[in-house]
């Protein structure tokens, strides 16, 4: 299971799941701020027992600095596979008020399943709210959680 969180700021363009997303703020981040690919790298990691993205790209880095978080699934995905294990399939939920993302789901499941070289039918891509509670339900920020199965 992986989770993400980050703040919405002006001036960035909004990337979930690897879709620049048309809005006005984006997420705040080292890398893109993807939380969708971020909770879904935690997760893969965390079900080999890899530790998680904070240790394989520490935030501090310079060198993961405006990364592409598809870059980094694939990255993360590539050491998973290493290790001898394979996706059997994910499951990444939005947390948030906006963006609406049914549109661009089948987009997102594809980009994410393409990054770490499986089926898009592995990965799922869904969204709910929190009717108004909490910092996403104010819209300063997003979050998401990631479920992954591996064998």
């Amino acid at each position: 299971m992986g989770v993400d969180a980050h703040a919405l700021v002006e001036g960035v363009p909004l990337v979930l799941g690897g879709v620049e997303v048309d809005a006005a703020r984006g997420l705040a981040g080292h890398s893109d701020g993807d939380v969708i690919s971020h909770a879904l790298i935690d997760a893969i990691l965390g079900a080999a027992g890899m530790g998680d993205i904070g240790s394989l790209f520490p935030s501090g880095a310079a060198e993961w600095a405006g990364a592409r978080s598809l870059d980094l699934l694939a990255r993360a995905y590539a050491q998973v596979r290493e290790a001898g294990f394979a996706l059997e399939n994910a499951d990444c939920v939005l947390v948030g008020e906006e963006p609406r993302i049914a549109p661009l789901r089948e987009e997102m499941r594809a980009k994410l399943a393409q990054a770490m070289g499986v089926e898009p039918e592995r990965v799922n891509v869904r969204a709910t709210t929190t009717d108004k509670l909490g910092f996403t339900g104010r819209g300063e920020g997003l979050a998401a959680v990631a479920v992954a199965l591996l064998e």
